[in-house]
């Protein structure tokens, strides 16, 4: 076949059965240097327009009627019409960066119709969460492993204040034996409060000064010490109130011996809300107790009726509690223990002594124990190193501590600590004077939830 040369300078080549626009010598059928414009363009087949290292232009500007469907860009990106992006597109430094002046829509993330295991990031809670076809639920990327952490302690009723109107907060080391220190004070003294706890802040709720209840919440930092400062109020004002927390949110159950579940986020401040209601509501006077993995609340009444059921619902949506399974009260199977006091890790709590509401008041020792993942009944743990009610509990992935705690009138100056891997008794931790106060940590079994 006769070879054709047809040219205007060196700006268009037919050599070789390749075309050159700019070139002398192109290498492709079709080689084109320079700017290229072109309108109603129509490429058939797989086409790959590229500049430098393969990428666009900084600015590139699609228009048209769904014709842009796939390609590697870098920088800002206009879009100007009508544009699908696919499911097989590639975001290298993600959606939230593109600047969209009409509306765009990823595949599965509507908030109307998102698909199962579709994720998104909560701005509110500062977390991420996947669908799970009913539900969003927290990604929990929290791992401490065996870490341990400090607990702090609002005493409640000491020596010097008996009458409930302490102020004095500890705190200790729990992977470490030792007596409590100072830590700060309560912005009111008062004892039988609520207490909620994220991995920074911990919370103190409720209590009783005397002659009343109040509806105060303090917060403090827990990795610094100083005096509590004002967050919010309850619903109400209210004592007895069990306490339950995720990384995230507070919950204060059953405050006043009622059915009433209130909540808080916790790196915020503010008044607590609704949450729902217990599947019970505590007697008059009961005095129960709250802990939590980092999805479940688990709440015991400790009251007379119902007397050993142990409750429990999900902390990241509201509703009401459903019943776990019983509580066993050591050879007392028709009366409640009023301030029992619950601690866990992530997957198991264990409640610890009491006392009795029937003459003559019988003080407790008996530890318990349940897996909170799955329902049923609580089964024996062993024994506190001295009988008591009361006691201020807290505690890390490892051990839980129970601090202070008395057998009326007196007080016992006395901290126990167990390991949640292996059943048995208590052994003592060191002292602190305390009881019917509480505490808090920043490594507790609810920790990783949201």
């Amino acid at each position: 076949m006769a070879k054709v040369r047809i040219g205007f300078s060196t700006q268009f080549e037919l050599e070789n059965e390749l075309v050159g626009i700019g070139t002398d010598n192109p290498t492709n059928t079709l080689q084109a240097l320079g700017n290229i414009r072109s309108s109603d363009a129509k490429a058939v087949g797989v086409t790959t327009l590229t500049t430098f290292d393969g990428f666009t232009d900084t600015k590139l500007s699609l228009q048209g009627s769904g014709g842009a469907k796939q390609g590697t860009t870098s920088g800002e990106i206009i879009i100007e019409g009508s544009v699908d992006v696919s499911t097989g597109a590639t975001f290298r430094s993600g959606p939230e960066n593109l600047a969209v002046t009409d509306n765009f829509t990823l595949p599965g993330i509507s908030d109307d119709k998102p698909s199962v295991g579709t994720f998104r990031f909560n701005e509110n809670l500062g977390s991420l969460e996947f669908y799970t076809g009913t539900e969003w639920r927290a990604v929990n990327s929290y791992s401490r492993g065996n870490a341990a952490g400090r607990a702090v302690i609002a005493k409640g009723n000491t020596p010097s204040s008996p009458n409930g109107e302490s102020k004095e907060m500890g705190y200790l080391n729990i992977s470490s034996l030792g007596n409590s220190t100072n830590f700060g004070e309560l912005t009111a003294g008062r004892f039988l409060l609520s207490r909620v706890s994220s991995e920074t802040r911990g919370m103190f709720a409720g209590g009783d000064p005397g002659p009343s209840s109040v509806d105060i919440i303090d917060y403090i930092t827990i990795a610094s010490e100083g005096n509590a400062i004002d967050f919010g109020n309850l619903l109400s004002s209210g004592r007895c109130a069990a306490g339950a927390s995720s990384s995230t949110r507070g919950l204060f159950l059953g405050e006043n011996a009622s059915n009433v579940i209130s909540y808080v986020e916790i790196s915020t401040t503010g008044n607590a809300l609704d949450f729902g209601d217990l599947s019970a509501p505590g007697s008059p006077g009961s005095k129960g107790t709250g802990t939590s993995s980092p999805t479940r609340y688990i709440h015991y009444s400790g009251s007379n009726s119902p007397s050993e059921r142990i409750d429990f619902g999900t902390i990241a949506s509201k509703g009401n509690s459903v019943r776990f399974g019983n509580h066993i009260i050591g050879g007392y199977s028709h009366e409640g223990a009023r301030q029992n006091r619950a601690c866990s890790n992530q997957t198991r709590a264990v409640f610890a002594g009491g006392y009795v509401d029937i003459s003559p008041y019988p003080v407790q020792s008996l530890m318990a124990t349940i897996t909170m993942a799955s329902e049923g009944n609580a089964i024996a743990f062993g024994d506190l190193t001295v009988a008591r009610y009361g006691v201020n509990t807290t505690s890390n992935q490892v051990r839980g501590i129970f601090a202070g705690g008395g057998a009326l009138p007196g007080f016992f100056n006395v901290i126990d600590y167990i390991n949640f891997a292996s059943s048995g008794n208590a052994t003592d931790f060191g002292d602190m004077e305390g009881r019917v106060g509480n505490a808090v940590s920043d490594s507790h079994g609810g920790l990783g939830g949201f």
